[in-house]
């Protein structure tokens, strides 16, 4: 392992081998009139194969830009010493015509939410600097998949600490190590817990990013960020090597500017990994000839799309809420239908009251499956300065400096006090699997929906509990920011559901890059 190990952050960022690349002043535009800021993952690889840009050139840009604007924005953590080496690669594959190089993401630059573990010089800490300095056994399975597509691995993004289960009292996207991230748009509220990802490949400091999700940890800040979320059906991408929630919830899935960028990262990572057995399961849902072939602009003819109007009425429940236009989105409902989908209208959620104004058993599942993940986790690693949840919040009690101890680690205290699955998480995993089976499943097999339309991330929580794929695409932008539109499905739906984002984003092509 590389001694960066140790390094501070600002340290990392400074490398001199960086500080010569981003002092030289590349152009937006390079040599030969090819664009990289807003460009495509089809773009790079067209403009590669026209030699009109180079992956060393690529990842130069996105280094400048991360230069340029991290300060500010505190969208990555730390950027790889060896992404230049990566990309000098890539070019000697794709000069010499390399099997490898014919590979989807080859020598495009992927930026990874820090609690996605990488086998080489970076580290993986979940923001927190209790897991600076430890070593991992292996890339996650992801990560080994994006490998195996070519893609060069530029950094880790920033996030709220923990992926937002150590307290309840910061703001959403601080950590100890990453500072407070921030909105590229508004300067403000980028949501969490995956907020790095999003404001990175929002604010062009990178082509393509992965983010993780428990609850809303993709779908908020994809929608505050004006960028496109795909939080996958549960198990379809592996969670090895990711410290870890829930088992039952965590999902990995691309944020990206584009459906199709983000298609293209889900066609990367999706499979069976020996070390997550969900996969094994979960990869029966993957369809023959992959995801790409779903990118049809016309893909919203026929389809059958449900609206539930109770939810524009939660709206203030979202984090992002503020920023939701409801008469925007009736806007949209007609372009929807338009474009040759059927809308159910006013439908009823049969149990929506009980799931947003009660305490209907998630977090007290999450906690002890947290304490037992976890801990499984940290005893894997090869070396860490910490061993258990319990040497963790040790840990923070004694860097109050370092961790900010005002912010405190309630969830995590409250997750230590539990005793492994026992009598109240039992009836509170019951409850949670009748709220899925006599609400969102209901609803969506009883009007032969192909998907739920709703504004912002507010069905997170009813994706989430119930391992449910969602996928989030811009939808315009108010005073106080960008806001998203989701589209929700059954488990194993998100051949329909890249279709009717597809169809939807083609319709409107809303995403404009942030002003700052």
């Amino acid at each position: 392992m590389g001694t960066n190990k140790t390094l501070s952050l600002s340290s990392i960022l400074l490398i001199p081998v960086f500080l010569a690349i981003v002092s030289s002043g590349l152009p937006t535009i390079s040599g030969k009139g090819f664009s990289i800021r807003e460009a495509t993952v089809r773009d790079l690889q067209l403009a590669f194969k026209h030699n009109k840009l180079t992956s060393r050139q690529l990842v130069e840009f996105y280094l400048e830009e991360i230069h340029r604007l991290n300060p500010v924005l505190h969208g990555v953590i730390e950027v790889n010493p060896d992404a230049l080496a990566q990309a000098d690669q890539a070019d000697q594959e794709r000069r010499t015509k390399a099997p490898r190089s014919l590979a989807g993401l080859h020598g495009i630059p992927i930026v990874l939410k820090d609690n996605i573990a990488t086998k080489d010089k970076l580290n993986t800490t979940s923001g927190s600097f209790a897991l600076l300095g430890s070593v991992v056994p292996r890339d996650a399975g992801v990560v080994a998949r994006l490998r195996k597509a070519g893609a060069i691995i530029l950094g880790k993004t920033s996030l709220s600490e923990w992926s937002y289960y150590r307290s309840t009292s910061p703001p959403y996207s601080w950590s100890a190590r990453g500072d407070q991230g921030k909105n590229p748009y508004t300067l403000g509220n980028p949501c969490g817990s995956s907020s790095g990802s999003a404001i990175s490949v929002a604010a062009n400091m990178a082509a393509l990013s992965l983010g993780s999700e428990t609850d809303a940890s993709i779908l908020c800040p994809s929608s505050k960020n004006s960028v496109v979320g795909i939080k996958p059906t549960v198990g379809l991408t592996s969670r090895a090597g990711v410290v870890p929630i829930s088992p039952r919830q965590d999902s990995i899935g691309p944020i990206c500017r584009t459906v199709s960028d983000a298609v293209s990262v889900l066609e990367a990572i999706a499979g069976i990994d020996i070390h997550d057995n969900a996969t094994i399961e979960a990869s029966n849902y993957i369809p023959k000839g992959g995801y790409a072939q779903f990118l049809r602009i016309d893909g919203l003819r026929g389809k059958r799309l449900g609206i539930v109007r109770d939810f524009y009425n939660l709206l203030h429940l979202s984090p992002g809420s503020e920023i939701a236009s409801k008469k925007t989105f009736l806007q949209h409902l007609n372009t929807l239908r338009q474009r040759g989908a059927i809308l159910v209208d006013n439908l009823k959620f049969g149990n929506i009251t009980e799931l947003y104004f009660t305490d209907f058993g998630e977090h007290v599942a999450l906690g002890a499956e947290f304490k037992l993940s976890l801990n499984a986790y940290l005893k894997e690693l090869i070396v860490s300065p910490v061993r258990s949840l319990e040497d963790v919040i040790e840990f923070n009690k004694n860097n109050p400096v370092l961790e900010k101890i005002e912010y405190g680690q309630d969830l995590m205290l409250q997750a230590q006090a539990t005793n492994g699955i026992g009598k109240a998480e039992k009836a509170a995993l019951v409850n949670l699997e009748r709220l899925t089976k006599n609400g969102f499943v209901k609803l969506m097999t009883k009007n032969k929906l192909d998907a739920l339309v709703t504004p912002g991330d507010i069905t997170a929580r009813i994706l989430a509990i119930g391992g449910f794929p969602g996928i989030i695409v811009p939808a315009g932008y108010s005073k106080d920011g960008p806001f998203g539109i989701c589209f929700g499905g059954l488990k194993g739906s998100e051949p329909k559901l890249i279709e009717i984002a597809y169809g939807f984003e083609q319709a409107t092509k809303i995403r404009k890059p942030p002003p700052f």
